[in-house]
């Protein structure tokens, strides 16, 4: 009986599905394993490298959509020690910084924007409209509020107490672990809408950073103080120049937006929970 010639192995003959194996000078007929691995499968596929934050051995991620942007991410993105001051280049400037703070923590994939009112020549826009419609998360993945009603219930957001008493920023570090550092820029009142009706009260529509505005820009809290209660609307700033202080010195002193304890920080919400 004639056996079948030997064929020798190539990459391509490999590659096929053939009843006859590459180097096989027998006819059997039996299934062989081209591998010779005992017929472990072999994976062909490229790999590729998955998205920060969704590899298999990382979980799911916690849900994150809120924060205040930290003194470092306020001075890094100015370029300043001073950070911004009032002139945040806008809504748009201001949305820019919530989304550069989220991207470097791995959150720029939301929509991120900043909880600021501006006057808009007579035709207000109010921060409580532009955040989406919640649930909101800190960083850690405690709740800070459910929805709209609840951000505005109270001197606090109707959330987590462990985080709404001292609210946190994109790494999720409560801003008390920085001294006297709770003054938040939001041009806002207690229910999340323009405070007082004039451009004067916003820095122009967070585009100055002009000293000499003492007694009309608000602020909130993102802790609550003796100056004030509120995350939202709690005293005025003394200036839109840029200045940071951490001292605990009342009123403080000069005419920048963290006279009274603080850096001009803006609070971010993303509009996916």
């Amino acid at each position: 009986m004639l056996g079948l010639a030997t064929r020798p192995c190539t990459p391509a003959s490999l590659a096929l599905v053939a009843v006859v194996a590459c180097g096989d000078s027998g006819g059997s007929g039996d299934d062989v394993d081209p591998t010779g691995d005992g017929g472990a499968e072999v994976d062909a596929g490229v790999e590729v490298d998955a998205p920060p934050g969704t590899e298999p051995d990382a979980g799911p991620r916690v849900p994150f959509s809120f924060f205040v942007t930290s003194l470092d991410t306020m001075r890094s993105q100015s370029g300043s020690q001073d950070g911004f001051g009032g002139d945040l280049g806008g809504l748009a400037g201001a949305d820019a910084i919530c989304q550069t703070a989220a991207a470097e923590v791995g959150f720029g994939d939301k929509t991120w924007r900043a909880f600021l009112s501006t006057y808009n020549d007579g035709s207000p826009v109010h921060a409580i409209d532009r955040i989406g419609t919640g649930p909101w998360y800190d960083r850690n993945g405690r709740l800070i509020a459910a929805d709209r009603a609840g951000l505005t219930a109270g001197n606090r957001p109707a959330g987590d107490a462990q985080t709404v008493n001292d609210l946190p920023d994109e790494n999720g570090t409560p801003l008390t672990t920085l001294g006297d550092s709770h003054d938040v820029l939001t041009g806002s009142n207690t229910a999340g809408r323009l405070d007082s009706n004039s451009a004067a009260s916003t820095c122009q529509d967070w585009t100055s950073a002009v000293g000499g505005t003492a007694g009309v820009v608000r602020c909130g809290h993102s802790w609550p103080a003796a100056s004030g209660q509120h995350w939202i609307r709690a005293h005025t700033v003394r200036g839109c120049a840029p200045g940071v202080n951490l001292e605990q010195n009342g009123p403080g002193e000069g005419d920048t937006v963290g006279a009274g304890g603080g850096w001009g920080g803006i609070y971010c919400f993303a509009l996916e929970p």
